[in-house]
Formats: C-alpha cells, sequence, structure tokens
C-alpha cells in the first residue's frame, strides 16, 4: 500500500491452513482481519430470524425451484458424458446451482441440518463426475454441445459459472474442513491457469467474479498461480475486446470493457459486473499490495456513492444492460437497482473496510443491506424481488416481472438475486466484526455472540428498530485490549458509556475504548433513532426540491394502503415536522413515521404515514414513493 495507507496497514490477515497441509501460506497486510466462521454467532433479534428464514424457507424453495427448473440434470447429463441432451436454464444456470450450493454450505456449517448435508453430499459428488478430465466445467457446452470451449467467452459465461462454484468450495471448506468440493474448485482453477495468460488464450469472461473466487482460492491453498491469473483477468479487462454475439448493442461499455481499470473513473456499464469486477480487483490490489491500483479503485467507490448510487444505497439507474447510467443520472421510477448490484457492492466495501480500518466502508454495507438487499425478498423468505425501484405510480403496467409494479415474484428464468440473497444471509455474521492486534472491532449491530481479538463479547440490541446496544464482556485477557464500536454517520447524536461512565464519541468514526477489561463489564451505546429528512442532491432531477424520510439505518416509503387524506402521487409535505408511531397491527410490530401533508396541486391537508422501505409490496401492489416534493 502507499504511504498515504501505510499508517493503517498494520494488521496480517489470518489464513485457513490448506487441507492436509501445504505450503505457508502467503499473507496479505490489512488494517482488520475477518473473524473465523464459529466466532460470531447471531443469538436473537432482527438478524437471526433474517438467516432462521433464509434457511427454513428460502433455502429449501430455491432447492425445489432448481429442482423443477431441472439445474440438476444438466450435470446428470454431462456426468454421462451426453452430448446433445436438451439443455434447461440460461447458459449461467450451473452458477445459480453453485450459488444455492454456497448458500447450502454456510448453512449447514451453522446447524449441521442433516437434510443440508444430504444435499450437499449428493450435489458435490454429482459435480465432481460432471466435471471433464482436464477440470472443464459447464454443463452448457459439455452436454448441450453446441458450441466450441470459450467459443463466445463473452455471452456464455464458463468462467463465470467455475467461479461460482470456486466461492461454493471455499465455503464448504471453511465451514466444514471438507475438501471434496474444493478439489473440484483446484482442477477448474488448474485448467484455467493452463488455458489463460499473457502466452496462452488472451480472453477474459463477459461476467466478471473469478477475479473474487481465484483470490479466495489463493488464500486458501496458498497456490500463487492462482493470484497471478486473478492479476492477469484483472488487467485483461478493459481493452475493448468482448462483444456480445446475440446483440451487438452490447458493446465494450456493457461489458466494463471499454477502458482499463486503471484509468477508470466511475464504475460503468452492468452494475452488477461492474462491481463485482471491483471487488475482485481490489482483492488483487491487497494481495499484490499493488498502491497505485487500491488508491484508484477507492476513487471509483467515492465517485459510484457520490454520483451514481440510490438513497436506499442501489445500484443501476438504466433497464437498457441493467447498468449504470451517467453521474447523477438517478430516475426514481425507471431505477433499476438490481438486488445482486447492491450485494456485489457490500462484498466491495468489505474488501475495502478491512484493507483500510474506514468506517465509512461498513456504514455502506449498513445502509445497502437494510435497503437495498432485504426489500429484494418479502418478509417471509418466499418471493422475491429482482429490480428495486423507488417509485411505483398509480395505474402503472407490469409489462415485465423484474417490474415493481409486479410485485415480487417466486423465481426468475435469471435466478440470480434469489440464490445470490441465500448465500448473503447465509453468510450475513461475518459482517459484523472485525479484529485487529489491538482488539475487537464491531462493525454491524445485532443479538450476537461474538470472539475476536482477545475478547469474547454478547450483544444484546433490538436493532434496527431501537437505538440501544449493550455489548457485555465475556472473558478477556489479564492485559489491555482495544473494543471499538462503529458510530454510524448519521448518528450524530450517539451516547456511549463504560460502565456508566460516558466517552465522547464522533458520528462517522470509531469510539475506541482501550482497557483491561473484566468479565461483566458493560459497554452502552445509544444511537439516535429519530426520524430526519435527506434532501435531494440538486443534480439528480427527479428528486431536485424533495425530501426522503430516513429512521437509523432505515430509508422510508409511503405505500398506498397506509395514507391518511392523501394519495401518494400527489403528496407534498408542508412541515418538516416528523413524528414516530410504534404500530403493533403492521408486521408484527414497526415504528412508522408520519409527517403533516396535502394533496397538490390544491387539495385537502392530510398526514404521510412511512414505513420502512424494505417492507413496502409485502400486503398489496400499490402506488409507492421514496422521494416526497416539499410545499411550503
Amino acid at each position: 500500500m502507499s504511504e498515504h495507507h501505510t499508517h493503517v496497514q498494520t494488521r496480517t490477515a489470518e489464513r485457513v491452513q490448506p487441507a492436509g497441509g501445504g505450503p505457508v501460506q502467503p499473507r496479505a497486510t490489512t488494517t482488520l482481519s475477518p473473524l473465523g466462521f464459529g466466532d460470531v454467532r447471531l443469538t436473537g433479534g432482527f438478524l437471526a430470524r433474517l438467516q432462521q428464514e433464509n434457511a427454513s424457507t428460502s433455502i429449501v424453495r430455491g432447492h425445489e425451484h432448481l429442482e423443477r427448473q431441472q439445474a440438476w440434470t444438466n450435470f446428470e447429463n454431462a456426468a454421462a458424458r451426453h452430448v446433445g441432451r436438451p439443455y434447461h436454464g440460461p447458459v449461467f444456470e450451473d452458477g445459480e446451482a453453485f450459488k444455492w450450493l454456497e448458500a447450502t454450505a454456510w448453512e449447514h456449517g451453522r446447524s449441521d441440518d442433516h437434510r443440508l448435508g444430504q444435499w450437499l453430499d449428493s450435489r458435490i459428488e454429482l459435480v465432481a463426475s460432471a466435471q471433464a478430465e482436464d477440470g472443464y466445467l459447464s454443463t452448457f457446452n459439455q452436454a448441450a454441445g453446441k458450441r466450441g470451449r470459450y467459443e463466445w467467452i463473452s455471452y456464455d459465461h464458463e468462467i463465470f459459472n467455475m467461479a461460482t462454484m470456486i466461492q461454493a468450495a471455499v465455503a464448504r471448506y471453511r465451514t466444514s474442513g471438507s475438501a471434496d468440493l474444493l478439489a473440484v474448485a483446484r482442477r477448474a482453477a488448474d485448467h484455467l491457469a493452463d488455458t489463460f495468460g499473457v502466452d496462452k488464450r488472451r480472453e477474459t469472461c463477459g461476467h466478471p467474479l473469478v477475479e473474487m473466487a481465484l483470490v479466495e482460492l489463493y488464500r486458501v491453498t496458498g497456490e500463487a498461480r492462482y493470484l497471478d491469473l486473478a492479476s492477469y483477468f484483472v488487467e485483461m479487462r478493459g481493452h475493448g475486446t468482448l462483444t456480445d454475439p446475440t446483440w451487438q448493442g452490447w458493446t465494450s461499455v456493457y461489458f466494463s470493457d471499454r477502458i482499463p481499470v486503471r484509468e477508470t473513473v466511475y464504475p460503468e456499464g452492468h452494475a452488477v459486473r461492474a462491481v463485482y469486477f471491483a471487488a475482485g480487483a481490489t482483492d488483487v490490489a491487497i494481495e499484490t499490495g499493488d498502491t497505485e491500483l487500491f488508491d484508484t479503485l477507492r476513487r471509483q467507490w467515492d465517485n459510484m456513492v457520490e454520483a451514481k448510487m440510490y438513497v436506499n444505497g442501489s445500484l443501476g439507474s438504466r433497464w437498457e444492460g441493467e447498468a449504470f447510467g451517467d453521474p447523477y443520472e438517478l430516475p426514481t421510477d425507471r431505477g433499476y437497482g438490481e438486488t445482486c448490484a447492491a450485494i456485489a457492492s457490500i462484498q466491495w466495501s468489505w474488501r475495502l473496510l478491512l484493507a483500510t480500518g474506514e468506517s465509512r466502508y461498513a456504514d455502506l454495507i449498513e445502509r445497502q443491506l437494510y435497503n437495498a438487499v432485504l426489500s429484494g425478498v418479502t418478509l417471509d423468505g418466499d418471493r422475491y424481488f429482482y429490480v428495486n425501484t423507488l417509485q411505483v405510480r398509480e395505474g402503472a403496467i407490469a409489462y415485465d416481472d423484474r417490474m415493481g409494479a409486479a410485485g415480487r415474484q417466486e423465481w426468475f428464468g435469471c435466478s440470480c438475486c434469489p440464490t445470490n440473497l441465500m448465500r448473503t444471509l447465509a453468510s450475513w455474521h461475518h459482517y459484523l466484526a472485525t479484529s485487529s492486534e489491538h482488539g475487537l472491532q464491531l462493525q454491524q449491530y445485532g443479538a450476537a455472540q461474538v470472539t475476536g481479538g482477545g475478547l469474547s463479547v454478547r450483544v444484546r440490541t433490538e436493532y434496527p428498530w431501537q437505538g440501544e446496544i449493550e455489548v457485555v464482556v465475556e472473558s478477556a485477557p489479564d492485559a489491555s485490549r482495544e473494543m471499538a464500536l462503529r458510530i454510524p454517520g448519521w448518528a450524530r447524536e450517539a451516547t456511549l458509556h463504560v460502565e456508566g461512565e460516558p466517552v465522547a464519541v464522533v458520528a462517522g468514526e470509531y469510539a475506541r475504548i482501550t482497557r483491561t477489561w473484566r468479565p461483566g463489564d458493560v459497554v452502552r451505546l445509544v444511537l439516535p433513532m429519530a426520524p430526519r429528512l435527506t434532501r435531494g442532491h440538486h443534480r439528480v432531477d427527479a428528486v431536485r426540491g424533495a425530501v426522503a424520510i430516513e429512521r437509523g439505518p432505515l430509508v422510508y416509503a409511503i405505500e398506498h394502503l397506509d395514507q391518511e387524506g392523501v394519495a401518494v402521487d400527489d403528496a407534498a409535505l408542508t412541515s418538516t415536522e416528523l413524528t414516530e408511531q410504534w404500530r403493533g397491527d403492521l408486521f408484527g410490530g414497526i415504528p412508522v413515521v408520519t409527517a403533516p401533508a396535502r394533496n397538490l396541486p390544491d387539495g385537502d391537508a392530510g398526514r404521510v404515514v412511512a414505513i420502512p422501505y424494505f417492507m413496502w409490496a409485502n400486503r398489496d401492489i400499490g402506488p409507492m414513493k421514496v422521494w416526497l416534493p416539499m410545499d411550503g
């Protein structure tokens, strides 16, 4: 890292020792380290219920959907070496199966559910059987036999599919110690390393992801060739070599292939692909110590957050190509905001957080979880939004099942969002805390048991509904250790007490407490949860002069079912006065926010009633809006 970063680059990230021994693993210098799989456990409250619903409903229904889609039949045909059999699903159907497999691995590692274990064992055996002798694995080309290997590398997702399998293999290994799928992953990675490179095939996949996958495999195995290949793929993109053979309208911009990563100012093109690529490039920069690349990616993140992100953290403003638009091109009613893009952004911010230790990256992770990811799934974990719009008008016609006006769907022909949600929620506890040579950092707040940095603590909270967070020390060494708590940027009136004594805090920074801790010591953080207004940016035409309601980490929206004397499409706030009210009759009990309003242009006065944005469309589908004009 550059001199600019050296003052925070003080922590060596922990590695997982390769199964059966192996070479001493290289170590990347980072400020913070992720905790081990068993070091964080959600114990109750909002986040634990999310994981439980994901395990009991989403993953189970995902299994049923993949069976109905005959995703595994593709592997059976490949394993039997049948060529010319009917292929089921899109060319990236393997990837959806592997993302579900990753989610199942995370959940099984935590719960040891017998049924999940059976699914894992049988599917991994099938995947291993389907793999070609040289490590290649793509059932579309193996079983359907319509094209040669990498013939349509921009479109066929072969490398992407193998990348999702590698990620599933790493999850399987980290949660169980089993190297069964890891062996398949290594064969695939070796095949890729034998096939692509400076003196080999000078190409890259139309859909990035392999960069992250290869670095994670390198971290597990210590095999330098995997990092070298990830570095090659990062540098290969951006030279205008990728085009879509099915539609020439998908140009190099769509593939984030217009300009090299080191010259990129804003992420551009297909939002999911662009951000996956940025996350993988960040991995490479961290592991290789590439200061120039790392600083460039930090600037790209800054520019994305400033000019290409919606208030809820959603990314991608164009339906055409599921793409980022120009800076400040953020229409509310036509906004795309694909669920996968927010998930990819969380992965990128996590890497930047570990590298720098800067709380703003954890702040964005929080915003995107509660407002751009959770909106993608119903409260019962059974139906999904692909697109997360910020406005639905009265009389909107759902001519595409991805539209907000269509409501959440059981499944999609392109099922990337459901399976991505499953693996994200199954592994969400990883994002709660980190460690360093100094101690433990609490990054996200939920009821949990956390061990790291020499401390073991129990966190008690009803966050995000309430702002009180109590941290009780359960064990600590007889030496001074630091406990750091993130103070969100929005929490300007937060208070913190340690054993009843006040500690000064600053919003947007960490509150750092260094002392010799004793079992039973209590840290009490109170975050202000009074509702507030956020004004729209003057460069964003759709929200100029409008405001959004926020409360704690949650963005709110008005939905047609709740309004008092006003219509969603006509409502304008007549005052900045916001009132919070607990509504036990809604969703099991939630805080709603009300404000004086009237119908434009000359309508009667009334009140808007706002609910958390991620909860909209769980009762009925109709008009909804996040941004509200001010009248007066």
